[in-house]
C-alpha cells in the first residue's frame, strides 16, 4: 500500500484544464471530469448510465468495447461543456486496455490531453 501511495504524484486540475479521472472495477468502467479548484464534478459517465447500458445489452459491461463506449460519452459531455482539453488521470493504473480504449475513443471525439 505504501509503494502505492509513494508511486503516485497528485494530478491536480488547473483553471482551464480539469482533471479526467478513470477508474475500473470487476463490472464496471467510471469516468468522471473533475474541478480540482472549486472541488465539483462537471460531468460524469459510467457503464451504469442508461444510455450505454442499453448499447451493451449482449455484452459484459467491463470489455474494451464498453471502455470506447464511456470514453465517446465524457467526451461528449465535455464538449456541450465547452471543454476542449483535460489532465488525464489513470489512477495509477498501467496505459493499456480498457484506460487507453477510454482515452483513445475520448480524443477521437475532439478532446485533447
Amino acid at each position: 500500500m505504501k509503494n502505492h501511495q509513494r508511486k503516485q504524484k497528485p494530478i491536480i486540475s488547473l483553471p482551464n484544464r480539469p482533471r479526467l479521472c478513470i477508474s475500473k472495477s470487476n463490472q464496471h468502467i467510471y469516468a468522471q471530469v473533475i474541478n480540482d479548484i472549486e472541488r465539483k464534478t462537471l460531468c460524469a459517465c459510467s457503464t451504469l448510465t442508461r444510455e450505454i447500458k442499453l448499447q451493451l445489452t449482449n455484452t459484459r459491461t467491463c470489455t474494451c468495447i464498453a471502455a470506447k463506449l464511456v470514453g465517446k460519452k465524457i467526451a461528449k459531455l465535455c464538449v456541450q461543456q465547452g471543454i476542449q482539453s483535460v489532465v488525464f488521470d489513470r489512477r495509477n493504473k498501467p496505459y493499456h486496455g480498457k484506460i487507453k480504449a477510454v482515452a483513445d475513443a475520448a480524443r477521437e471525439v475532439g478532446l485533447n490531453f
